[in-house]
């Protein structure tokens, strides 16, 4: 198991990522939560199996079909055991 914060930059917040990044989470089998954060930024945390995590940081790197990414900061950090996926605010 592993674990990443993410934080998208670009056109991100008003395009349905964070409920895409949700459902895509889920499909993948991965933990964590994702939020909009007042920069205009989303943030996202992902723990599960390492594949199906960096699938997640693949996907966060274009978003769904909408957003625009410019770029994505990742950050390791160790998992805590999370069991699902939400959207936080």
């Amino acid at each position: 198991m592993i674990c990443r914060r993410v934080v998208v930059h670009g056109r991100v917040q008003g395009v349905f990522f964070r409920d895409s990044c949700r459902r895509e989470a889920r499909s993948a089998g991965v933990a964590g939560w994702v939020r909009n954060r007042p920069d205009g930024t989303v943030e996202a945390l992902f723990e599960g199996p390492e594949e199906a995590v960096e699938r997640m940081v693949d996907w966060a790197a274009h978003g769904p079909p909408y957003a625009a990414v410019d770029h994505v900061d990742v950050v390791e950090e160790p998992p805590s055991g999370r069991t699902s996926f939400d959207i936080t605010f």
